[in-house]
């Protein structure tokens, strides 16, 4: 069920909304893999949805070139928003990056682009799992 007005939405709720959609592709990757264990899934969760990791990907997305004219702008907009604290183990470049990689996920997500937001997850899934050799 797509949203009209997604386009309007604040950043920081795309993101807000980015950022579940990321945990529960998250989640189903690593229960589809084999993994049960709870404290096991959080620790390879964890890999994935770190600021660090998400800011990595963004990287990527930008070095190959991935990303529509669309959703640069939206990525944009994401690490240009201004939000009220960043967490302490995490520098605020680090945290504005990953806050644009949700912002796009989220922005896909409730614009109904699902085969696109999948074929950016799964891309980011690959990287996370390319460099953390899992």
């Amino acid at each position: 069920m797509a949203m009209t007005n997604v386009k309007q939405m604040k950043s920081l709720a795309l993101a807000y909304m980015g950022d579940s959609v990321y945990e529960l592709y998250v989640r189903h990757h690593l229960l589809k893999s084999g993994e049960v264990k709870p404290q096991h899934l959080h620790q390879a969760a964890v890999q994935f949805v770190s600021a660090v990791s998400q800011a990595k990907v963004v990287q990527v997305w930008q070095e190959e070139k991935l990303l529509t004219e669309e959703e640069e702008g939206v990525l944009r907009r994401g690490r240009n928003a201004k939000s009220g604290s960043v967490p302490k183990n995490t520098n605020v470049q680090t945290y504005r990056y990953s806050t644009a990689f949700e912002a796009v996920l989220g922005f896909l997500y409730l614009s109904g682009q699902t085969e696109r937001l999948e074929t950016l997850i799964n891309h980011a899934i690959k990287n996370v799992e390319e460099r953390s050799g899992v």
